[in-house]
């Protein structure tokens, strides 16, 4: 293909794309794979561009982590979790959601938002069995914390991580910065959430949940014990993957390596566990939004988008933070951000020098991607894992589905971090 029509082609193969990922009539692995090919055929991305796009420290977490969850499942912990919190909110089923997502959020900020959800969700289908109540609000306010969440620190989401090296800013620059919007951010998601869903459950149900005995959940207790030590270990090395400098795909894998010598699992079994739709959808959708990135359609975008604010720090910093939101919603943020990071180095002292003090639009850019992950079903990677366990127990959440109720809550986020920053950033 003629290399003047190159990017127009990748614009075009992306945007079919996700017109049938939202139309959800082909499932969404084959339609982004379908993608993939479609530019890899043409020409428009080399396979070893391909190769070079796709995040492989992202499959990796996902695959490891998968792999402990799906063990640890087997023991049957998440059960005894479930049925122990359940009662402790005394079979309330909105009381249930409502520490679900805490958990969540709490989970993401500490750990990544990926391996939260990997742990919570089981419990959440466990608990919502339990009480015969539809899973799909739980699953919605937990895709919701878990990017909330994850904006709070520098390792619970990757546009963080790729922030932070950059911009030269430590892990309490962004609990500093970050943590306090977030917490607000949080419990007012929550309280709208519980205007939204309206979840009641009969009181025979809260009945027969006080009335379990969750101990009798525990199938294995060497293998639990086994799961939960490397479980443990696995999330002190994520906890210290910068002093170790080993990236968080080779502390999951390894921590899942360990749990399959140790237990003498089978590996063909345990591998059945692992979402390899999810994980494919992901190698098709990082190859298409490299096509992008190669013919210089996403660099064309940001770099036009600053060239506009004519050098003032508050336009600048308004329009990264809803260029990032509104991009993170429908493309991966990992890419963008990316390629937003030398765009914005180029504006500092290193650079044009167009600012002396870079930080706040940093934290735009933090702010923006992490949080506009929340706008769509696959604007974030812990959406989709969410959305592809949901499948897998029967319980589909639709793309408007969730858009009906994720943008809304995105935008309203988005406005809350730029009154933030107008405030203590911005003047």
């Amino acid at each position: 293909m003629p290399e003047q029509y190159q990017a127009l082609y990748a614009i075009i193969v992306f945007l079919l794309t996700y017109a049938l990922i939202m139309a959800e009539k082909i499932h969404r692995a084959v339609v982004a794979l379908m993608g993939a090919m479609l530019v890899l055929f043409a020409g428009v991305i080399h396979f070893e561009e391909a190769i070079h796009h796709i995040d492989w420290n992202t499959i990796g977490l996902l695959v490891g982590m998968m792999i402990i969850v799906g063990i640890t499942r087997r023991s049957g912990v998440f059960e005894y979790v479930a049925i122990w919190s359940a009662k402790k909110a005394k079979g309330e089923p909105m009381r249930i959601l409502i520490t679900l997502a805490a958990i969540t959020a709490a989970g993401s900020a500490l750990l990544d938002n990926v391996t939260t959800v990997l742990l919570i969700v089981p419990v959440t289908f466990s608990i919502t069995r339990e009480l015969n109540v539809n899973p799909i609000p739980f699953l919605i306010a937990e895709i919701m914390a878990s990017n909330i969440g994850g904006t709070a620190t520098l390792i619970g989401d990757p546009p963080n991580i790729m922030i932070s090296g950059p911009a030269g800013l430590t892990f309490m620059d962004f609990i500093y910065n970050l943590t306090p919007v977030v917490i607000v951010i949080f419990i007012v998601t929550i309280l709208i959430m519980r205007v939204i869903f309206r979840i009641s459950a009969t009181e025979e149900m809260k009945e027969k949940i006080m009335q379990f005995d969750e101990k009798q959940e525990l199938k294995d207790i060497a293998l639990m014990k086994k799961s939960l030590f490397v479980l443990a270990v696995t999330i002190v090395g994520f906890g210290l993957h910068g002093v170790l400098h080993v990236e968080n795909s080779v502390i999951a894998l390894a921590g899942a390596t360990l749990l399959l010598l140790i237990t003498g699992e089978e590996p063909e079994e345990v591998l059945l566990t692992v979402e390899w739709p999810t994980i494919f959808f992901f190698v098709g959708l990082f190859t298409l939004v490299g096509s992008l990135e190669v013919n210089g359609v996403i660099a064309a975008i940001a770099e036009k988008s600053i060239e506009v604010t004519g050098g003032d720090l508050m336009k600048t910093g308004f329009l990264v933070l809803w260029l990032s939101a509104m991009a993170s919603a429908f493309v991966d943020n990992i890419p963008f951000v990316a390629t937003m990071i030398p765009m914005i180095t180029e504006m500092g002292p290193a650079g044009m020098n167009v600012f002396t003090n870079l930080d706040p639009i940093w934290w735009s850019l933090a702010l923006g991607a992490c949080l506009g992950g929340n706008g769509t079903l696959i604007g974030a990677a812990a959406n989709v894992i969410v959305a592809g366990l949901a499948d897998k127990n029967g319980n589909k959440i639709t793309f408007l589905g969730y858009m009906k109720v994720g943008f809304p809550l995105m935008l309203l986020s988005v406005v809350m971090s730029t009154v933030y920053l107008y405030i203590f950033h911005w003047q």
